[in-house]
């Protein structure tokens, strides 16, 4: 480099640079610079937030979103709820009824197979009502006696227990005297339940009706309804939601044809038992112990309880302590061995997730939400599940010493490979 070229550097860079306010008045270049000076999209002003900041602010915002999503479909179910539980209902018809109408399909037009299966349907339902029915009515003479002395006893054991509770017919008496008296103070309150409840039981035959046609044309052209829905979406999406719309299905119809299975053996040995203890009205809480057992958890317990408080009244302490052992061994055999064999790995759900659904089902729509909310939840985790994208599994063995002890570039002291050998 020449003198004269290091003197004409030196003096290019003591000029003095023209500022914003020079160059905005220069053209139209110089004033899209000064307004680039004040544009925070165009300098980066977002990027002085940290990025855990930005991260934490775009799921938040996703996640409202969801959330919004979700409390809106909560809203217009809520809106058309008798529709939502007619269409719940079919869907279940659907799945219990589909394999035998596949059955008979093969021997006879699919709408006649559909008409024997329904028939055969009520026809069993009919019967299981009638036996019931007539169990009571067998049992009914006996019953107010067996009961009347079985209280006696029950009184008689709290007096001779630690406790020395005592209760004498007179107290009885006076509780019975109470309680017909809040029944004449509250008759006009009680008469406008029992219609709310006449109300209640119309619309849930209506219900049944809706569910009844709905089925009749699932089992027939079920198939053709799906395709014909799948034609209406674009054709970029049909894949995916014919992939969710399978493994739905397949989780929903496995978890309610299984949990019908679960909930007759269930029933049927809770009758043998029963039956063989010699407690009364053991046709009616089979039954129960069957409708129990479609609310899992909580409702297989129940039934247990009153059925042991029948044995109790009737029967004695130790026959309702036999009762309780052995509805309990079918709880056991149920939860380890016939629940995995009918339903298999159909419906994977945690033991605390079903807690957590059946807890939340019940708090937002009582017992039709217990009812129906781990078969909801169970879809909604099969759907994820597989239109998810998983990364392989970390092996978290090899982060461990033989020891037990975690590797120094974990403790702390610095970047791996730093630590002394």
């Amino acid at each position: 480099m020449t003198e004269r070229d290091v003197t004409t550097s030196s003096d290019a860079s003591e000029r003095p640079k023209p500022s914003v306010k020079h160059l905005s008045g220069a053209g139209p270049a110089a004033k899209k610079v000064a307004g680039a000076r004040r544009n925070p999209s165009v300098v980066g002003y977002e990027d002085t937030a940290p990025h855990w900041l930005r991260v934490v602010a775009g799921w938040s915002w996703r996640t409202l979103v969801v959330v919004a999503a979700v409390a809106v479909v909560f809203w217009a179910t809520s809106r058309v709820q008798f529709v939502f539980i007619a269409v719940f209902l079919a869907l279940v018809f659907t799945a219990v009824l589909r394999p035998l109408v596949k059955v008979l399909a093969r021997i006879m037009p699919r709408g006649l197979a559909t008409a024997v299966s329904m028939i055969l349907a009520v026809l069993g339902v009919a019967g299981v009502l009638t036996y019931v029915g007539l169990s009571v009515a067998g049992q009914w003479e006996n019953l107010a006696q067996q009961f009347n002395d079985g209280i006696a006893t029950i009184l008689q054991f709290l007096e001779d227990s630690p406790l020395h509770l005592r209760v004498t017919n007179e107290d009885v008496q006076q509780w019975l005297e109470n309680g017909q008296q809040w029944l004449e103070e509250n008759s006009s309150e009680i008469a406008g339940r029992v219609a709310s409840s006449a109300g209640s039981v119309a619309l849930l035959f209506s219900a049944l009706a809706l569910a009844t046609f709905c089925t009749v044309f699932f089992l027939i052209r079920g198939e053709d309804m799906w395709h014909w829905f799948l034609n209406q979406l674009p054709l970029r999406v049909r894949d995916t939601w014919l992939a969710g719309g399978e493994v739905a299905w397949y989780t929903f119809s496995g978890y309610t044809r299984g949990t019908v299975i679960v909930a007759a053996a269930d029933g049927v040995m809770a009758l043998i038992i029963l039956l063989l203890l010699g407690v009364p009205l053991a046709a009616p809480l089979a039954v129960l112990v069957f409708i129990g057992a479609f609310i899992p958890l909580i409702g297989a317990p129940l039934a247990m309880v009153i059925a042991m408080i029948v044995a109790l009244a009737t029967n004695g302490v130790w026959n309702a302590i036999l009762v309780g052992v052995g509805i309990a061994l079918i709880g056991q055999f149920e939860g380890h061995v016939l629940t995995p064999l009918v339903m298999g790995k159909q419906v994977s759900l945690h033991p605390v997730a079903v807690a957590l659904s059946v807890t939340a089902g019940t708090i937002i729509a009582g017992i039709l939400g217990a009812v129906i909310a781990v078969p909801l939840v169970a879809v909604a985790w099969a759907v994820f599940s597989r239109l998810r994208h998983v990364d392989p599994p970390t092996d978290f063995d090899h982060l461990e010493d033989d020891d037990g002890a975690p590797p120094v570039d974990l403790v702390g002291d610095g970047p791996p490979g730093t630590q002394p050998a």
